[in-house]
């Protein structure tokens, strides 16, 4: 009897001692969790959900904050806005890059759509012909390049680098030209050579190649997308 007795609390001690390693298990898994959040959420880290990109919920980029303490106040006064929602504003990047030998070899896609990814952070997305070309060889639905739309963080970190860091290693550059505009607060500038940008590397290109890059903002006029693009650093050509 004295045995059974002994051998019940033997498994109950057991049993009570397997229950508190799982709760610190759990315990120790809920801390983990909780850590890596927090040293998620420290380094702007997001976990992106369908349809949407991994951009920083808190780590601003430099160049929007330039914009919202410095360009506001600037345009606000040098065209005597009433309200800051008036000043032109970056709306979108749209980099575009045709692809010609993708009609004989569409193999040269997959490189060009890699550049892409390396130069922007964001995967592109291959552009189709909207009608047949005889004289290029060009059917209906080719693949014939790669376009990348930017918004909100990676725009603004794309055109910092862009003008900062891209720009100035182009040969003798003088500048952008500052007549590029539409009228309807667009402005689109060519690159003839993708290996400007520091992201490519040269043992991996195998052709060079050009791009459009054009920045929509919310201007109404040429005047006010220039003076926008003017204030946030965009070196136009004198």
């Amino acid at each position: 009897m004295a045995k059974d007795t002994e051998e019940k609390a033997g498994g109950e001690v057991v049993a009570a001692k397997a229950k508190n390693d799982a709760k610190k298990a759990t315990a120790d898994a809920a801390r983990a969790k909780a850590k890596k959040a927090k040293e998620e959420a420290a380094m702007g880290i997001k976990i992106a959900a369908e349809g949407e990109t991994k951009v920083s919920p808190l780590l601003m980029p430099r160049l929007q904050k330039e914009y919202n303490d410095k360009v506001v106040p600037a345009l606000m006064k040098e065209f005597q806005f009433s309200n800051s929602m008036q000043v032109p504003r970056l709306s979108k990047i749209v980099i575009n890059c045709a692809v010609k030998d993708a009609v004989a070899n569409p193999k040269v896609l997959d490189a060009a759509l890699e550049e892409i990814m390396a130069i922007t952070g964001q995967k592109g997305v291959l552009t189709r012909a909207r009608k047949a070309i005889a004289a290029f060889k060009v059917r209906e639905g080719n693949a014939v390049g790669v376009m990348v739309t930017l918004r909100r963080a990676r725009m603004y970190e794309f055109l910092d680098r862009l003008m900062n860091i891209s720009l100035p290693r182009v040969r003798d550059f003088k500048g952008v030209p500052s007549k590029s505009f539409d009228g309807r607060g667009n402005y689109s500038l060519g690159i003839r050579e993708q290996i400007i940008f520091p992201e490519i590397n040269y043992d991996k290109v195998d052709k060079v190649r050009g791009m459009t890059i054009t920045i929509t903002t919310t201007a109404q006029t040429n005047e006010h997308a220039r003076a926008v693009l003017s204030e946030l650093g965009m070196p136009f050509r004198k």
